[in-house]
């Protein structure tokens, strides 16, 4: 578990926002690369791994999503700031007050902080009763810059990728907390579930593929490269938490219908057997706004049986947390899945 936490921390450093996931997916590859294990990438730029098992007719598939939410540039406000138009689901309110990075399409990065254009109490009366919305959240960036020219002089235009610090700490009691555990937790997991099986070795009863998607946050990270031989299809995904769920920071999360609808009854009953055999932790929930990158695969019209696991994670799509009892449930779970006979449909 110390390497899982030690790698869920280099991938939350680095920044992912959707649309703009080169870097990471590019570290998932190094990590991989000492495995000798066949992976390559996607036109959509991500991370295909494959995994041969007994049996070659039937495939088995796993997903877990490495970009994050974010924003980009909407506007060069005349007063030097930036107006921001968000990646992915989330509310403004989430990233008042957080460091951010902005990365030209030179690639070259400049630092800044997301903050009510209304923010000093000493000037705006009414500065907590504003709304937390586009017109009034901007970016102040860390450079001299007066007006809209001095900003693009520095090569800052529209379209340019803005991503969130993720400020990652791990506390003595065991929780870790950051952005963008969604889902670089899972993530992290499904790299060392990877390794755990080529070093072991273990021998899979199916040939089983591991996508790391790179646009979940916009609704299409695993809807393609689906190979046709592919029965079951598990997406590792966060567990919801809050009120009216079952989910918590301690379990793994097993869910049986978000806002796509239900998961497989089959899949889902399988895995509950697996985790009461192997004494896991585990809490079957619904998540009522939601998708994953299995109910994506699902519209897309692809004839599988699909289901979606993993750690519970609290304030998803905010300042996030989980802890590592969670991260080692949801990794047995996967260790077990992944050796076990194929759901009946």
């Amino acid at each position: 578990m110390d390497e899982t936490i030690q790698l869920i921390k280099k991938l939350v450093e680095i920044p992912s926002p959707s649309g703009n996931t080169e870097k990471v997916i590019s570290f998932v590859e190094e990590y991989l690369k000492p495995l000798n294990v066949n992976m390559k990438r996607n036109h959509k730029g991500g991370l295909l791994v494959t995994i041969p098992g007994k049996n070659d007719d039937q495939h088995r598939m796993l997903t877990a999503h490495v970009d994050t939410l974010g924003a980009i540039v909407k506007n060069i406000k005349s007063n030097g700031r930036l107006m921001i138009d968000l990646i992915g689901g989330f509310n403004y309110n989430s990233i008042e007050g957080e460091y951010c990075q902005i990365e030209t399409a030179r690639g070259e990065t400049y630092t800044g902080t997301i903050l009510m254009h209304q923010t000093s109490v000493h000037v705006y009366k009414d500065a907590g009763k504003l709304e937390r919305n586009q017109k009034n959240i901007e970016v102040r960036i860390d450079e001299k810059v007066h007006n809209a020219d001095d900003v693009k002089d520095l090569g800052i235009e529209v379209g340019d990728f803005i991503s969130f610090y993720p400020r990652v700490e791990v506390t003595p009691s065991g929780f870790i907390k950051s952005r963008h555990l969604d889902d670089k937790a899972s993530v992290a997991i499904l790299l060392q579930l990877i390794k755990r099986i080529l070093i072991d070795p273990i021998e899979l009863p199916y040939t089983t593929h591991f996508l790391i998607s790179n646009n979940e946050e916009i609704g299409y990270g695993g809807n393609s490269n689906i190979a046709s031989e592919t029965v079951e299809y598990l997406a590792v995904d966060m567990g919801a938490i809050g009120d009216g769920q079952e989910t918590d920071e301690f379990t793994v999360s097993i869910c049986a219908k978000d806002s796509s609808g239900p998961y497989h009854l089959g899949l889902r009953r399988k895995l509950i057997e697996l985790a009461k055999q192997n004494n896991i932790k585990y809490k079957v929930d619904i998540y009522p706004y939601y998708g994953s990158d299995a109910s994506a695969a699902i519209r897309s019209g692809h004839d599988i049986i699909h289901g979606l696991i993993g750690p519970g994670i609290d304030a998803s799509h905010a300042f996030e947390r989980t802890h590592t009892s969670s991260l080692e449930h949801t990794s047995n779970l996967l260790y077990h899945y992944v050796q076990s006979e194929l759901t009946l449909a």
